[in-house]
């Protein structure tokens, strides 16, 4: 009869390398929020230690400069002189440039209408889809980044309206509101009372309604500004 032996699971070996592949097989299993940061900086370093025990290590870098974002932002020659090679040095690199274009991407996506400047620029580049008579709401974040642009709800009666305008509102976390009406040589005042009872519907819900804009021919007319809001 043949000899048969049992299989080896590499996964639980003993050694960096086995010890390797327990920590990926843990960020796929719970992700790499489930890693501490000495953690993080451990598999960072695989990158460029190839066969090599890097905990001691990982622990040590963070120990010697404070943080694991201190390690990131360390110069190349600390990191050296702390006995990284310069492979393991371009490693570390990769999360400073991830984040900063994580950053970027999120800008472009996200932009933020904080002031009137970046308002009025968001308008005039949203006009070129715009459809007259329509009225859209900009849902902004506590920093005034924007989470949606979206037609408001067509109801028949203006409560029905801002209940869903407000279901909205919580579900994409929105904690401010610009509505702007594509209403061109329309008074403002035509829209104060709607505008109002917008403001008052958010108010429960500690959501801000910032301004209502009409927009559409010439500079965009603000309810704040001409105090009909």
């Amino acid at each position: 009869m043949a000899n048969t032996y049992p299989q080896i699971d590499l996964s639980r070996g003993t050694g960096p390398q086995g010890h390797r592949a327990r920590m990926r097989s843990r960020v796929l299993t719970n992700g790499a929020n489930s890693l501490a940061d000495y953690e993080l900086l451990e598999m960072l370093l695989f990158l460029g230690i190839p066969r090599k025990d890097t905990k001691p290590l990982a622990k040590g870098l963070i120990s010697h400069f404070g943080s694991l974002i201190e390690v990131f932002r360390a110069p190349t020659q600390s990191l050296r002189a702390a006995g990284l090679n310069d492979d393991t040095i371009r490693a570390l690199r990769l999360p400073g440039v991830a984040a900063e274009r994580l950053a970027t991407a999120e800008f472009h996506t996200r932009p933020v209408l904080g002031n009137w400047e970046q308002l009025l620029a968001y308008l005039d580049a949203a006009m070129t889809g715009a459809i007259n008579g329509q009225f859209r709401l900009l849902y902004l974040d506590n920093r005034n980044r924007l989470l949606a642009d979206e037609a408001a709800p067509e109801q028949t009666e203006q409560t029905s309206t801002n209940r869903q305008i407000a279901i909205r509102a919580l579900a994409l976390h929105a904690t401010a509101l610009i509505g702007f009406h594509v209403r061109p040589g329309k008074a403002a005042k035509t829209f104060s009372q709607d505008a109002r009872l917008l403001d008052f519907a958010m108010r429960p819900l500690s959501v801000t309604l910032h301004d209502v804009m009409i927009v559409g021919e010439g500079p965009p007319v603000s309810l704040r500004q001409e105090h009909l809001l």
